[in-house]
């Protein structure tokens, strides 16, 4: 349940619950409005001292210090998540502030591919053997998945991005995953429909 407190709180509580998750020997799928539930799974795998990288298709690259008066915002998750894991590996980005440029510039952050396509084999050799999945669903083409706060053009299609999946459960071992940014939008049901057809090929790569 989120805080009203404050967004820090929510974040503590969703380590927490996978804390739990991860000692009951439980692989974790979190389906999320809000992209910042990330950091609380990654902080949970962090205690429980697992190598892990930290994989992220977004249109955003989400790397802000702070955005709306906090630094536990979804526009800040990754650079929250680049702070306590230094293994982490953005694909699918087309979508930068001048603020997220000059932090890449500046700490020389590595293995961010950037749009367009998902060069699979560049992308999965940078992982690590196991891997905690971050999909924001805006990674998506609007044309498919108009249902998110912030879509973008130029995004990934359904068959690509399926295939991708398949070939990281087959390439590592997923550890953890979570499904955040859809809005639904009234009256228009196939992007639900995706959504929840997404997460079930989320669910079959954590079991592979």
């Amino acid at each position: 349940e989120p805080s009203k407190n404050s967004p820090l709180e929510t974040v503590k509580r969703i380590e927490k619950v996978i804390t739990q998750l991860l000692s009951a020997r439980k692989a974790p799928l979190m389906l999320g409005g809000e992209h910042s539930i990330t950091l609380g799974a990654v902080l949970a795998f962090k205690k429980a001292q697992q190598d892990f990288s930290v994989l992220q298709l977004d249109a955003h690259a989400d790397l802000r210090d702070v955005f709306e008066v906090t630094r536990y915002h979804h526009a800040s998750v990754m650079r929250r998540v680049r702070e306590i894991n230094y293994s982490v590996v953005q694909a699918g980005i087309r979508s930068l502030c001048q603020e997220e440029a000059n932090y890449i510039n500046k700490k020389k952050a590595q293995n961010i591919f950037f749009a367009p396509g998902l060069p699979a084999e560049e992308i999965i050799s940078s992982l690590k053997k196991k891997v905690y999945l971050t999909l924001d669903i805006d990674a998506l083409d609007p044309s498919i998945m108009p249902s998110t706060g912030t879509p973008e053009p130029g995004g990934l299609g359904w068959y690509e991005t399926i295939e991708f999946l398949r070939r990281l459960s087959q390439e590592r071992q997923i550890i953890g995953a979570d499904l955040t940014e859809l809005s639904p939008i009234p009256g228009l049901i196939a992007p639900d429909f995706l959504a929840a057809k997404l997460a079930f090929k989320m669910v079959l790569a954590l079991l592979s």
